[in-house]
């Protein structure tokens, strides 16, 4: 299990922030030997289907190099330019198979990782030029097993090359007394066969690099417990920083809640756990609004502003339980609230116009059965 520099264990599967960041560093799994054994294949390839005519054109190119009259071999201008026509013929020859191995080694690298460009990756870091960090670079576990898989690499392409040059001994030994044409092309089918034995006993090597290379890049993305914490916190936000936001965000709430209260018609009490201050205008409203409520603390406030401002305060238990439980701060009330609320009302009205109401009784006020109460 991968380890951190604290010495804690990176047990946790990397975030998505991780592994975004991580392919912004140019950071990526890749495989060399899946590159290696592409251009090798291409190469095998481009030759199977091209290399007789490269052949062809290598004869030709030979032969125009190597016979030329006595008036070129003694004209220096005269022997400038078939040497120049010579190497032009030459780079046009070998232009289309270049070309093919240039792109097998651009795209070749995406088919593991994907595309990816970082400027970071290519920037110059001091770090590299630490002794004590190359040293450490030099015996670290990835170096090993880079120099455990060169060395199983060449034991692998030396001994299958070897069993192919022991089985086409005698061919290579006839190359010697074949004629040139033939025996060009007879070369370039031996070059094409060794291509194909070395790519297939690449494969082998790739076969078993590219899942560890997907794995190791994952082993080395992999976080502690304490890391995936710290990012949950970045995203989303330090939970103490944003219990006080909420905090005050409550306290600004209950503030203009409370400075709504002078506005209020009737407050209705539970008389001392609960107080919820209603405003009904039939003028301007359909059904009342609760501007304030709250329990406790918040409900002695509500009172004392009230007595304050004169509002009418009236007892009535169940309702006012009812209404802390049921309605919103400046929304209608609920509908099943009405009849309750509308005696209250009725009640607050009599006694602004006469000084007197008749009695009312608060403690049986027509709630619901179904109506939340607790």
């Amino acid at each position: 299990m991968a380890e951190n520099e604290d010495g804690s264990e990176k047990s946790e599967e990397p975030t998505d922030k991780k592994v975004r960041e991580s392919r912004e560093k140019g950071q990526i799994p890749r495989s060399k030997e899946l590159t290696t054994v592409l251009m090798t294949l291409g190469a095998a390839v481009f030759l199977l289907f091209y290399g007789a005519q490269m052949m062809q054109d290598f004869q030709i190119l030979a032969t125009r190099g190597l016979s030329f009259g006595r008036e070129v071999a003694f004209d220096e201008l005269k022997m400038w330019h078939l040497i120049e026509a010579l190497v032009v013929q030459g780079i046009l020859m070998i232009t289309p198979f270049l070309l093919v191995m240039a792109l097998i080694a651009m795209i070749s690298p995406m088919l593991l990782g994907g595309w990816s460009f970082s400027a970071k990756a290519i920037s110059p870091k001091l770090s590299k030029l630490n002794p004590v960090s190359g040293i450490k670079r030099m015996f670290s576990f990835k170096a090993l097993l880079e120099l455990f898989k060169a060395l199983a690499k060449f034991t692998l392409v030396i001994s299958i090359a070897t069993f192919f040059l022991y089985s086409i001994f005698g061919e290579v030994l006839a190359l010697g007394i074949e004629p040139l044409k033939f025996a060009l092309g007879h070369a370039g089918s031996i070059i094409v066969e060794a291509f194909i034995f070395v790519s297939l006993s690449l494969i082998i090597i790739a076969l078993v690099d590219v899942p560890f290379q997907v794995w190791d890049h994952n082993r080395q993305l992999k976080m502690t417990k304490q890391e995936v914490k710290e990012e949950f916190k970045q995203q989303e936000g330090n939970p103490e920083v944003k219990g006080r936001i909420r905090q005050i965000q409550r306290e600004m709430s209950q503030q203009r809640m409370m400075q709504k209260v002078p506005e209020a018609d009737v407050i209705v009490t539970n008389p001392t756990h609960f107080a919820v201050a209603l405003k009904y205008s039939p003028d301007d409203m359909q059904e009342p609004v609760v501007l304030a409520m709250g329990v406790d603390f918040l409900a002695s406030q509500i009172r004392t502003i009230a007595q304050e401002h004169n509002i009418p305060i009236v007892e009535a238990p169940p309702l006012a339980r009812a209404l802390y439980y049921n309605a919103e701060i400046d929304q209608a009330i609920p509908y099943d609230l009405f009849k309750a609320v509308a005696a209250v009302l009725a009640y607050v009205y009599q006694l602004k116009q006469t000084g007197k109401a008749n009695t009312v009784d608060f403690e049986n006020l027509p709630i619901p059965s179904g109506v939340k109460t607790e």
